[in-house]
């Protein structure tokens, strides 16, 4: 079973800048296509951004393009995501998922194994 560990989210200004990690120590990130995705309060789970397992395809949802940008750091075995310019609307909690599929995707039936997730709050 593919664990996945999140960090970096807490307490930023609008504005600020955050950036989420999320690795593993028991499989390689690289062969999975990895997902970002965040719940606030009260409602659904969104896809944020994801990288394919291959060639590094990237998505990103359109409330957070242009501020929001996913990598991999494949000698780290961890996958980030870059968050700048953060307003209140991105607070949430924030999970990173692993599946194994074509292409890009966020579509939650499509990943197999989740974290437990970081918090990100945006407040003055």
């Amino acid at each position: 079973q593919v664990q996945l560990v999140e960090s970096g989210g807490g307490l930023v200004q609008p504005g600020g800048s955050l950036r989420l990690s999320c690795a593993s120590s028991k499989f390689t990130l690289d062969y999975y296509g990895i997902g970002w995705f965040r719940q606030a309060p009260g409602k659904e789970r969104e896809g944020v951004s994801c990288i394919s397992s291959s060639f590094g395809s990237t998505y990103y949802a359109d409330s957070v393009k242009g501020r929001f940008t996913i990598s991999r750091d494949n000698t780290k075995n961890t996958v980030y995501l870059q968050m700048n310019n953060l307003k209140p609307e991105d607070t949430a909690v924030y999970y990173c998922a692993a599946g194994q599929f074509r292409g890009i995707t966020t579509s939650i039936s499509n990943y197999d194994f989740w974290g437990r997730g970081t918090q990100v709050t945006v407040s003055s």
